[in-house]
This record gives structure tokens, sequence and C-alpha cells, in this order.
């Protein structure tokens, strides 16, 4: 006799019979099916019921039925549902196990759990060797557990399961291309002999018509909540019928709530029942927003108003709903590589999202949905919601990766492989908390080998593994140990885990909160509830220290000699500096309210908050400067919502080990002189430095060659001189020097980049008294760069790149190098009766001669002197004749003398 009764007819119901034979035909199934077909409750039931009607083709056996959820309320909202169904209390044939609460017994045949769960369950036994069938329900969503768990039950299958014992394997999706995930299926086969496609069964559900509205176009800043109050307002006032509405978190459910309640009269507000949805909700307060009203609220009139979060998109049927109002927004956690930091932002939703929410006003009976945005707004949505994987920071999934003995991320199968900046941001956090370390010390790390390739668990850190916990807190909870404070630490734990709904309403401090999870503290009424659940759960993970092993703490504490000497009050700050060792913060002034951040970055706290009067804390969470209103002040600065005092002493003591000691000699660019000296540093956090007295003549040199390097060589005193000098040396390489060989050239390379690249051959023995940026001046180049011509070259740079030249007045003219061509700048009237153009080099140069007037002003410039003679020089006669009446200006100039002086002067000399 079967176990399951009779099954209530659903949209689903039409292929629970495929579902059951492909399961018997395939180990791997996809099922298409929309929201409220039904498929979470009565396909696990189903199986379970097809089973246990066949004694001979029954392939579950004794085994049980595993079944994913991606939110805890899902899951125990599909575990009760499907135990009533079977008239049983849960924890009978269905159970679940989510955090802090397991119902289930030696009886149970289908368990719903959490996914990080799974992952947890695939580590300790990768075979799932009780087993039968492992589905994933709205795997559409893409959670990052989801994905992970899916890459460890494939390879675990394939290693450690035989063909006697398969685990079968169902995805169940909403909206997500099921051919995309068939094809996963089949590429993580391993026998060659299964060609076999991955069978996809559709289910098309049954929806009502809804009646889509659109608003008005929504601005990128505006009042959302005012928006949505107006909105409810209008729609209770003209419309019958329960109403959803998607608000992007709790803080934005908790103000349309008292906004559109004050807004009420007292007759509205008695029929009126108005419930919010989220998951830090207690679950009793979550079943009452599922609910159906009873009969007699129905009939005096009542009606229910839901206010949810995402959480009410899929896997949740709330009875009743035939209205939706959409916000258009969801909240999502944004994870940073460049920051190391995980951020709440607020964005708009996909259109599948949207789509989502459209069909849960359709379920029961025609309904109508009103969306808070513009139609054109709508088309511009993008089409699905980026993967978890792809924007989550991966500080859990790399530690999981490591403890199922990954090398690779690309040997698991993945829709979308982890990104490798994450990964390479959470190796750094996991290294820094001691839960890894470097397996292959002899080879060095380059960016080409794999990520996880060199790195293996610690003693720690597979302690970190077993707790349920991101490995930060995890981290922290062990620490707390070595100081006894692990009632202290739990109460954190449980603060940080989920978002706590007192956050906002007490300054930063968070041992304010921490008093009120111990009890020690006052707690509103509203928040008695949430009170006693963060009790239970700090009480679980103390039972969690109690049951680990102390081995591994005296690895992660050998330089916490003084440990157990820190005092009760400075508990947290040590518990929170373990758990984020770079968002450790000191004030950055004594009346400031900016702060420095241990991973270098800036954070600010409100001037009027008790924290800021503190010179150093430790911060537990740092918004990202998109998150916090611009203003003057904070403009590209980061926000501290929670941290408490850290007591500077304990970096001298159980902090110890985060400080690290490095030496620099290097160029102090903010005092322009050079420095040696030894930092203490807590990150980006300088403790104290002190000076090095004995250093190497070789390290201060290395230093200052650096320097030069960086700022240029025109810190050198470079005078008109030198340059002349660099460019008649570099002239004479050029003509002296084989077409297609420079090297064989007798005259060196002085150009400034092989200057600056060849310093510690030419420069370095004349850096010995160099200290500050006035010492270069002292330098004498000039002495220096004639260093790097060997005998007898200076002889040959004067004979063959002279300075100057004389002309046929008879006076020494300067020669300008600077240009391409070195330049000749004389007076016109002194190369009267030179015929050609001067030469420098054996000949093989031609000056460029510039013919100045008069005044020293450029009259022509040539390299055909000859020519000039002949043609332009009548022109220019013609036009300087009249200006300047006293030099000569005759009609041969070929003929005329060369003179530097008037007609007068000529003539008497």
């Amino acid at each position: 006799m079967s176990i399951v009764p009779e099954l209530p007819e659903l949209p689903i119901s039409d292929v629970l019979t495929n579902i059951d034979l492909s399961l018997e035909q395939h180990l791997q199934l996809v099922l298409e099916a929309p929201p409220g077909a039904g498929k979470t409750t009565l396909v696990p039931l189903s199986i379970l019921k097809h089973q246990s009607d066949k004694p001979i083709k029954n392939w579950l056996g004794q085994q049980r039925i595993l079944m994913l959820e991606p939110r805890r309320m899902a899951a125990r909202s599909a575990a009760t549902r499907m135990a009533s169904l079977l008239n049983e209390p849960v924890g009978k044939t269905v159970g679940y196990r989510v955090r802090q609460e397991t119902k289930v017994s030696r009886h149970t045949r289908i368990e719903v759990i959490t996914e990080g769960i799974l992952v947890r369950m695939l580590i300790q036994d990768p075979s799932l060797a009780d087993i039968g069938l492992l589905i994933f329900d709205e795997f559409h969503e893409r959670s990052l557990d989801a994905d992970l768990g899916l890459a460890f039950a494939l390879q675990g299958r394939e290693i450690f399961r035989d063909a006697s014992n398969p685990l079968r394997i169902l995805i169940m999706s909403a909206t997500l291309d099921g051919s995309a995930i068939a094809s996963l299926l089949d590429s993580a086969r391993e026998d060659p002999t299964d060609t076999a496609a991955t069978p996809i069964i559709s289910s098309l559900g049954k929806q009502y018509p809804v009646a889509i509205h659109y608003g008005a176009r929504k601005q990128q800043h505006e009042d959302i909540i005012k928006r949505t109050v107006l909105a409810l307002i209008e729609i209770t006032n003209t419309l019958e019928g329960d109403i959803l509405v998607f608000l992007p978190g709790y803080k934005e459910i908790n103000n349309v709530r008292g906004r559109f309640s004050a807004s009420l009269s007292d007759s509205q507000s008695s029929l009126l029942h108005i419930f919010p949805l989220y998951g830090a909700l207690p679950f009793a307060l979550q079943q009452q927003a599922i609910e159906p009203l009873s009969q007699a609220d129905r009939q005096r009139g009542a009606r229910k108003i839901v206010l949810a979060t995402d959480i009410a998109e899929t896997s949740l049927t709330i009875e009743g709903i035939t209205i939706v109002i959409d916000s258009g927004l969801c909240r999502q956690p944004i994870f940073s590589p460049a920051t190391g930091m995980t951020r709440l932002q607020t964005n708009s939703i996909s259109q599948d999202s949207s789509i989502q929410r459209m069909g849960r006003a359709g379920r029961l009976e025609p309904g109508q949905c009103f969306r808070l945005w513009s139609e054109e707004q709508q088309k511009l949505l993008p089409r699905h919601s980026p993967p978890e994987i792809l924007q989550a920071d991966l500080a859990s999934l790399t530690l999981q990766l490591l403890a199922w003995g990954i090398h690779e991320p690309e040997e698991l199968a993945w829709l979308d492989i982890p990104p490798r900046g994450a990964l390479s941001q959470a190796l750094d956090l996991l290294k820094q908390l001691g839960v890894i370390q470097q397996h292959d010390k002899q080879k060095a790390l380059t960016d080409n080998e794999p990520a996880l390739d060199h790195w293996v668990l610690t003693p720690h850190g597979t302690q970190l593994v077993s707790l349920p916990i991101h490995p930060r807190l995890a981290h922290m909870l062990l620490r707390s140990r070595t100081i006894n404070q692990q009632k202290v630490a739990a109460a954190l734990a449980v603060l940080l885990t989920d978002r706590s709904p007192l956050s906002n309403r007490f300054d930063t401090d968070i041992t304010t909160q921490i008093a009120i999870v111990q009890g020690t503290s006052h707690c509103q009424k509203q928040f008695r509830s949430w009170q006693q659940r963060a009790q239970r759960q700090a009480l679980l993970f103390e039972k969690l220290l109690s049951d680990l092993s102390t081995d591994a703490d005296e690895s992660c504490s050998e330089n916490d000699s003084d440990a157990n000497a820190i005092a009760e009050q400075n508990a947290a700050g040590y518990l929170l500096a373990c758990a984020y060792p770079d968002r450790i913060a000191r004030r950055k002034s004594a009346h400031s309210n900016q702060y420095l951040l241990s991973n270098g970055r800036t954070a600010i706290i409100d001037f009027a908050d008790p924290c800021c009067g503190h010179e150093w804390l430790s911060a537990a969470e740092v918004v990202g400067s998109t998150q916090t209103q611009k203003t003057p002040q904070s403009n590209n600065t980061d926000r501290i919502y929670s941290a408490c005092p850290l007591d500077i002493n304990l970096f001298d003591g159980a902090l110890s080990y985060l400080i690290n000691a490095s030496t620099s000699i290097h160029w102090d660019e903010n005092t322009d002189r050079f420095s040696a000296e030894k930092t203490h540093a807590v990150g980006a956090i300088v403790l104290r430095k002190e000076r090095l007295e004995n250093i190497t003549l070789e390290s201060k040199i290395n230093a200052i060659v650096t320097h030069i390097q960086k700022r240029g060589l025109n810190i050198l005193p470079w005078t008109k001189s030198t340059r002349q000098w660099q460019a008649r040396v570099t002239l004479l390489r050029r003509i002296y020097s084989s077409s297609n060989d420079k090297a064989r050239s007798p005259w060196p390379d002085v150009s400034d980049q092989h200057l600056l690249a060849s310093l510690e051959h030419w420069l370095t023995p004349f850096l010995s008294k160099i200290g500050k940026r006035s010492d270069f001046d002292k330098l004498d180049l000039q002495a220096i760069l004639n260093t790097l011509l060997p005998w007898p070259l200076p002889q040959q740079l004067t004979a063959l790149a002279p300075l100057t030249i004389t002309v046929p007045s008879g006076h020494q003219a300067g020669i300008d190098y600077s240009q391409t061509s070195p330049v000749l700048n004389v007076k016109l009237q002194e190369m009267f009766g030179c015929r050609s153009t001067p030469t420098i080099a054996e000949g093989n140069i031609k000056l460029i001669v510039q013919l100045l007037s008069p005044a020293r002003r450029p009259l022509q410039v040539t390299q055909d002197l000859e020519g000039f003679w002949k043609t332009s020089y009548h022109d220019v006669k013609k036009e300087m004749r009249g200006r300047y009446p006293k030099h000569p200006w005759p009609d041969n100039p070929l003929e005329a003398v060369a003179t530097k002086y008037t007609k007068r002067n000529r003539d008497k000399g």
C-alpha cells in the first residue's frame, strides 16, 4: 500500500507520470515549470508514491529524496505543505533541515534543505550514500550554493557511485533555459558509452490573464516609498482583492507600512491586514503572510496586503493574491575584489523577475499588476539577473573547493566558472586568516598557474569547513576560544550572519546589539521574537564550538601568549579584528570623523556617533561610497555602519600576528630626501617607524637610482652646456656608425633613454653623498658625463663637433647642436665672400646656416649658401638696406669683405 495518498490536481499533475518514467530510464532530468505549477510540493510526493507502488522497478528503494530550496522560508513552507498533504506532522515522512532548525526522523523519506547544507553534506560524504534522488528546486535563481552543490554532486556521483546504486539528479527551473542545464549535465558524464541526452520535460502550468498597468517614468533617485504608498492608497480605494507589494528590503517594507497605515481611517484599518514578508522575519510571522485570512475575516470584508522582498517571487504560494504592485527594485549583495567588501546594492530587477512577480496576481483568477515604472523602461531591463557566482564574495566557495580537493575550478562542471579575480581575492583572505598555506613552497607562484593549485588547508582551516558560516566569522568563533569569550563571539556571529533589524536603530557601536542578543540589555517589544531567535542561534554556535576539538586552536593562536589576558570590554573589538583584519580603522587626526582602514580605503562616521571619539575601531559593516549619501565631506569615501572600539595594546599581544614588519630603504617623496626605516603596520595603517642606522652603501645607492628612474634625468643639474655635449656625442654616434650596427660606433649612446636605463654603470660612483634634493645640484654632471668618453674621443669631439667655427669675418661663431641638424647662427655680413656652406665632422655634416640681421633677428635659414647669394639675398638686401643703412649691403656679396661692423667702423678698421 502506498504511503502517499491521492494528490491534488495542479498544473504539474499532467507530467508527473512522465517524470517518474524518465527518472526510471535516466540518471538526470530537467523539469521546466512556471511558478504556481505545483512542482515544489507534488513532484517529490509523486515520485515517492510511484516508487512505493512499484515493488519490482523501484529504483528509489529505501533511499531518501533530498530537495534543495534557495531560502529557509521556502524550505520550511514546502515541507509543511507536503506533510499536510500526507496528513502527517512535519518530521515524519517529510522533514526539513535549515540553519538553527531540524525536523527529521528515522521515518523521513523526503528531506527539504537549504543549499548551504547540501554543500556541507557533500564535503562530509561525497557519495551521498543514502540519497536516491537529489532535486534542485528553483535552480533558475542561480544561487552560489546551488551552482557549487550541483558541481560537487556531479563529480561525487561519477567518482563514488556505481551503476548498481546511482544517484539521480532532477533540476527544476521556472525561467532558465532548460537546454543549457541539460547540456551541462551531459558534459559532466565521464562514461563514453552513455550517449543519451538528458531529457527535458516541460509543464505549461496554469496562469490566468493578468492586466499590466505601467506608471510614469521612474527617476534614478525617486522616493520609491512615496510612490508605493500613493499606489496602495489609490488601489485599495478602487479595486477589490488581496495585494502583494514587492519592495527591495525590510527597511522599505517598514517605511511603507508605517506611512500607509497612517493614511488609513479607523474603519479602513480594521479591514486591511498588512503583513511584512522577508527572510529575517520569524517563521511564525512569515506563515501569517503566506496563509489565507480566516473565514470570519473574509465574511466581514477583510483584505490582506503583503509587503514582501523578492523572496515572494518564486517557491512560495501566497493565498488569495489577485493584485501585484511592483516597485521594480531588488537588493543584491555585490562583492568588489578591488575593495574586498560586499555591499548591498539596490538595482532594477530583470525582465524575468518582473514576469514572475506579475504572475503572482494570476494564480487563482484573473488579476492585475501595477508596475511603478514606464513601459519604455521595461524594455530596457536586462533579460536575466546575473548569477550570484559572478558577483559574490567567493571566500566560502574557495574554502569548500580546497576542502573538496579541487586544484582548478575547471575540474568541475559549471554554468559559469568562478571569476579568477574573486578567487584570488578569496585566497588572499583565507591566507590572512591562517586558513590555508602554500603546499609547495619550493615552487614560485605565477599568474599563469591554477589559482588553487599550491594551497592546502591548515588544521585551523579544516575546522573552519565544518562551521556553517562565512570563513571570517568561523575564524572569529574559533579564536574566541583562546580568550574564553565564546558567548560574545556567538552573539557577533548572529548579528553579522543575517542583517539585524536592530542595525539602524542604534549608533554604530555593535556592543549595544551584543547586549540585546545576550539578554543583558532592554529590547523593545517588537523585537522580542527576533531576540529569542537570535539567542537560540547563538546557543547553536556555542554548541558547535564546544563539539569541535581544540587541537587547531594551538596553531591558530601560536602568537597569542597574552590572549587570555584580554579584558571583557575589549573582547568584541578583538574578535571583530580577527574576522575583519582588513577593516581595522584608525582615525586620521584628533578631531576628524575620517578613518583609514587597513585595506587602504577611507571611511567616515557621523561626528555625533560615540565611536567617533575613539582613535582605533574594529569595523564590521562598511558600505561602499556608491551607497553612501554624497556630501562634500563624504564624497568618494566609505561609511562605517557597524563597529566597536579597539584597544591598541592588543597589537602588542593577541593581535600581534596581524602586524607586518617591513624594512624600507627608499627616497621619501614627502620630505624629498633619502630614508631608511623599519615600519610596523597593520595593512595600510602604520603603527610605528624606526630609523635604520646601519645600512649598506649599495642599498642606499639602489634607492637613489630607483628615485632617479622614477623622476627622470631632469633631477640632475643639466645645463645648456651639458645638453650641447650630449647632442654633439649623439650626432657623432649617428655619423660614425655602421648603417646596420650602431653598436660598432666608437661613440657611446648618451640619449636620455639609455642614460636612464644604465644609471648603475655611469652615475652610481658619484651618489654616495646624496641625502637630500639639494645634493643633486652639487654634482659635476659635465665631469661625470666626460667619463663616458674613453681616450682619444674627448679630443676627437672637439675636432669633429666643435662648439664654434671661424667665419669669414675672422670671428668665432657658435654652433647650436640642440636641433636635429646643427645650426650656425651668424650675422649675414660676416659671411660675405663665403661661397659654400660650412661643414663639420670632416665634411660629413653641412651646417644649417641661420643668417641674422644686424639686430640678430633671423633673416634666412639655408644649407645652400651659394644659392642664397645668387637668389634670395637680393630680396633681403632690398628690404634690409633701408632698415639698416649703416651696415653694408653690397650688390656682389661674394666679392665683398666680411665684417661684423658697420660701414664706418669697418672703414676705420
